[in-house]
């Protein structure tokens, strides 16, 4: 019988609810932190504080004739409103939606009905009385892309960057203990002249830091005028009013930056300016997955198995997986296309509104948690292995002709310099090495045969392809 016309228990009715995505689910312990900025109810949150702050600061700044002005604990308890956020507000603000069918309506109700409450913790009040100027001015945009922009720039600030730059002071660690700890390079999958892994490690560490950088001088852009962008309303209610300085004071005062030409959206262009660079962080970062795993392949890097603590195969005993960099890989990919995705999609809106980016910019977490949860395999995958300088030894001494260059390269200077009998070195050099395993004896056999300049025979002879690093180790120093 076929596994769908099974009769089965219906896990959409299980309680707990089971979790349809591998973040809510099998990952969630990697990723929990996100939610207090990228889940709906962190969203609320964020639309609750907008709303409070909005109110606060019309009635502070005196921006509507005749109303009140707050006290001092009037204002202490409409921002608790957002501090005291917790469970039973989610379950009340998920039941007036169900009525409204209206997410910031809902959070608009919700305000009131704590005004209509306040009495009762503070006795003579004029909180009561404050309901019209509730989200005054405001069309659901105006809310809604200060609440993105806020939540946004928590996340990336509080969760993603931290991970972020642990990864990247991981690597430059890592590369500094492993500064002077030669390996044979390979372009194209050749043998290619040697580095050190250390400074291999800091070309990572330095990439990383890079992008890590465009992101920490990120602008969060948020608008507050009106339906359109024209403050149309605001200055037939209230004409007297600086409404541009209000708008640009009001989104300063949230620690935004002020975007004043705008249709009913705020343009999202920031947006995908961010995640284009926490692509291109993933990206690199997958390019340091792919480079630890062809490494382990090689066992340059040997894997820790106290500190992988996992079974490698299910029928094979003798394996370790290289699973940390292969599982980054996978989410590392993941997260890019769908940062790809709300970068090309965020940045257009027919005419002066659609809601394509209403339902595109609840993804924003699970692009985000994708990138976190390979970031956390990464720095796991990279505690768990051990540089195998033994290894990397054994296979400079078997590719000599690595020192061909080197040699090349001499007997240009050396001719420059006026030495006789350094006619063609590329040439003499491919004769001796192409497509052919050098020795060592071979390349010494072959440098004697040249009548260099002693000092510059001296001096190859001495090199070996575990010495030919040039300046590698001190390359590590420019990456901070």
């Amino acid at each position: 019988m076929a596994y769908a016309n099974e009769t089965l228990q219906d896990m959409a009715q299980m309680q707990p609810p089971i979790a349809l995505g591998a973040l809510d689910g099998r990952y969630r312990a990697a990723v929990a932190p996100l939610a207090n900025y990228f889940s709906e109810a962190g969203l609320n949150r964020a639309r609750v504080y907008v709303e409070v702050e909005w109110l606060v600061y019309l009635l502070d700044n005196n921006v509507l004739p005749g109303a009140p002005r707050l006290t001092d604990p009037e204002r202490e308890y409409l921002r608790a409103l957002t501090r005291d956020f917790n469970s039973d507000t989610i379950a009340e603000l998920a039941k007036t939606e169900a009525v409204t069918r209206h997410d910031v309506k809902a959070v608009e109700y919700y305000i009131k009905n704590r005004l209509e409450a306040a009495p009762a913790a503070l006795g003579e009040t004029n909180l009561p009385g404050l309901h019209e100027v509730v989200h005054i001015f405001c069309t659901s945009e105006d809310i809604n892309n200060l609440a993105y922009a806020l939540v946004i720039q928590a996340g990336i600030q509080n969760v993603w960057l931290p991970a972020a730059r642990a990864l990247k002071e991981d690597l430059l660690t890592r590369a500094r203990q492993s500064a002077d700890v030669p390996m044979l390079s390979r372009t194209h999958g050749q043998p290619a002249t040697p580095s050190t892994i250390g400074k291999e490690l800091a070309v990572f560490a330095y990439r990383l830091g890079r992008q890590i950088k465009r992101v920490e001088n990120t602008e969060y852009l948020g608008k507050i005028n009106g339906a359109t962008g024209t403050f149309g309303a605001h200055v037939i209610a209230v004409p007297s009013a600086d409404w541009f300085e209000i708008s640009r004071g009001f989104v300063e005062h949230l620690g935004l930056t002020w975007n004043p030409v705008t249709t009913q959206i705020e343009s999202h262009d920031w947006q995908g300016e961010l995640y284009a660079d926490i692509a291109r962080y993933n990206r690199i970062a997958h390019n340091f997955a792919t480079d630890a795993w062809t490494y382990i392949s090689l066992d340059y890097f040997h894997q820790n198995l106290a500190a992988q603590g996992s079974t490698g195969s299910s029928t094979m005993p003798h394996k370790v997986n290289p699973i940390r960099f292969e599982n980054a890989e996978a989410n590392l990919e993941i997260s890019s296309a769908l940062l790809d995705t709300l970068g090309a999609t965020l940045v257009t809106s027919r005419m002066q509104r659609d809601l394509t980016d209403s339902t595109t910019q609840r993804n924003i977490g699970v692009a985000i948690g994708h990138s976190l949860l390979a970031l956390d395999n990464l720095q796991r995958g990279l505690a768990g292995i051990d540089i195998n300088a033994e290894k990397m030894a054994a296979d400079l001494d078997g590719n000599w002709e690595v020192l061909g260059e080197a040699v090349q390269q001499a007997m240009r200077a050396a001719a420059i310099a006026g030495a006789s009998g350094m006619e063609d070195p590329y040439e003499r050099l491919k004769e001796l090495t192409r497509g052919n395993r050098v020795t060592g004896v071979q390349m010494r056999e072959f440098i004697k045969g040249l009548n260099m300049p002693s000092d510059v025979e001296e001096r190859l002879l001495a090199l070996t392809p575990a010495t030919y690093v040039g300046l590698a180790a001190k390359v590590i120093d420019y990456v901070d």
